[in-house]
């Protein structure tokens, strides 16, 4: 089948456990799903699988949703946007699966078994003890306590007794398993490596194996779209669809994302460790009440994350490096996913921030801006915002970065000693008080107009551009560097301007007779 067009309507599923937050790898694997539904006129699902009630987290399947919504990526169907085909959680799905189970065992494509935890642990510690693992199989399943290899009557003492039991897959004894994966090509697994895999659990709840090739078939799947940890699973998932006559759907195995090192899978330790979110949002873990921080609390924007996520795994095959959502759905298939891990850089996460902070309309971001302000007790208005933000973005990775400059709102009273030493000149007040005359008389004062006059004003004088402005921007910021003093000056105003540079002056000429 092919992976651009099918016989079949596109419809892809992400499906993940609400048993903590959703890493971005998680994220990813939903948005590659997201880009291929768009791309091909498709239905992006979110299906929460949620049969594990030993690891079930509350608040997670809440947090999945949030963080798709602000990843851009919100679903078509959803627990909280159902269609056609839900229930969308696996635990409301039950009277869908012990049918498909029954099927199964009269086909002899399964059978259960009673062996306990501690039956089984005894035979793996046995087996390891001689230097053998052991797996459930079709070379031990005859030494174990199930329907094949006990006796009518035994199996009907069991039945009696009301002993739990499991639904165990009858895997072929040795039997070559191929496929085509859309990413990976052709994919051959022998099965005599493969255990039986239990299918329904003692509580009767189906594990993953089984509910989810039932929910995928029920729900018209078309393309499987997942990490590559469930390679190893494809083929019992297939061997399912043969065994219920169905049509497998395509499968895609995608790349692991691997620590700044490439040295292993991405993990909250290595942000932890680096400093760095792997999660899109913060998560509490509502146990421990420890707090993760996330992409949208660090500061990034949700498309500058998803951008640096299309990248990890996937290559447009040119040069261009930035996206959009829509762009990237334009020209996204599995066809250019790559086949081997993608090592995740956070200095290029960053990177990915700044060039779209840079590309977003400022008025888009005056509101986010103004109230980072107000937090630093600057009450500016939306076009003094808009002001700030245009002198700034083109030296800020992030909006936060703007707290750092506290000279836009604040006059400074410290100023670099070393390079008071190297740029102030015994010749400097006089210099700069001859600019405050000229900059008095500008009008109106605007940034195009101070530059102008301080051009001229150097020209008249033959003084040197940095002989100046450096010594200006000192006695205005306190800062060595930063963006047009010229703008920054008719944001100011011109009072405040002459007023900043009239007491910085002053405090300078303290600070160097201290010295």
């Amino acid at each position: 089948m092919s992976t651009s067009a099918s016989d079949r309507p596109v419809r892809v599923r992400f499906a993940p456990s609400p048993t903590g937050p959703l890493h971005m790898g998680g994220v990813r694997t939903a948005f590659y799903n997201w880009l291929f539904a768009r791309r091909h006129g498709g239905t992006f699902i979110l299906r929460v699988e949620d049969t594990d009630r030993t690891r079930f987290v509350d608040g997670a399947e809440a947090y999945i949703e949030e963080a798709l919504a602000w990843c851009g990526i919100a679903p078509d169907e959803s627990p909280s946007k159902p269609g056609s085909c839900g229930p969308y959680r696996q635990s409301e799905r039950g009277d869908l699966y012990a049918p498909r189970v029954q099927a199964l065992l009269d086909a002899g494509h399964a059978y259960r078994a009673w062996d306990t935890p501690e039956e089984i642990q005894a035979r793996r510690d046995a087996a390891e003890s001689t230097g053998t693992p052991f797996q459930y199989d079709a070379s031990s399943r005859a030494s174990m306590r199930n329907e094949l290899s006990l006796s009518t009557n035994e199996v009907a003492e069991l039945e009696a007794d009301g002993a739990p039991c499991v639904v165990r897959f009858k895997m072929p004894a040795s039997e070559p398993v191929t496929f085509t994966d859309a990413i990976r090509g052709a994919v051959t697994i022998d099965t005599a490596v493969l255990d039986d895999k239990v299918l329904m659990k003692a509580d009767g709840l189906p594990t993953y194996h089984l509910a989810n090739v039932v929910d995928d078939h029920l729900m018209d799947i078309s393309h499987v779209i997942r990490g590559e940890e469930w390679l190893p699973s494809a083929p019992l998932h297939q061997l399912l669809y043969r065994a219920f006559d169905w049509t497998p759907p395509t499968f895609a195995h995608l790349p692991l994302i691997l620590k700044p090192t490439g040295n292993g899978k991405l993990s909250k330790r290595d942000g932890d460790k680096g400093g760095f979110p792997v999660f899109p949002l913060r998560w509490t873990d509502p146990a421990t009440g420890a707090e993760s921080n996330g992409y949208r609390e660090s500061g990034y924007l949700p498309e500058a994350f998803m951008n640096m996520l299309l990248l990890l795994g996937w290559n447009p095959g040119t040069e261009q490096e930035l996206f959009s959502l829509d762009e990237a759905a334009k020209v996204f298939d599995l066809d250019r996913v790559i086949k081997s891990g993608a090592r995740f850089n956070p200095d290029k996460a960053k990177w990915f921030n700044e060039q779209h902070l840079r590309s977003t309309p400022v008025a888009d971001l005056v509101p986010a801006a103004q109230a980072l302000f107000a937090d630093e007790g600057a009450d500016y208005t939306a076009d003094q915002t808009a002001a700030v933000l245009d002198m700034m973005l083109e030296r800020i990775a992030f909006l936060d970065d703007l707290k750092a400059a506290n000279w836009l709102h604040t006059a400074p009273t410290a100023f670099p000693e070393k390079m008071l030493k190297k740029r102030w000149k015994d010749n400097t007040d006089g210099i700069l008080k001859e600019l405050a005359d000229e900059l008095r008389a500008v009008e109106p004062f605007k940034a195009d107009p101070i530059e102008a006059t301080f051009k001229a004003f150097l020209e008249r004088k033959e003084l040197g551009f940095g002989q100046v402005l450096l010594p200006f921007r000192i006695a205005l910021t306190g800062e060595g560097g930063g963006p047009s003093m010229f703008a920054f000056a008719a944001f100011l105003g011109k009072e405040a301007t002459l007023d900043r540079l009239d007491q910085g002056m002053n405090l300078i000429a303290q600070q160097r007779t201290e010295a």
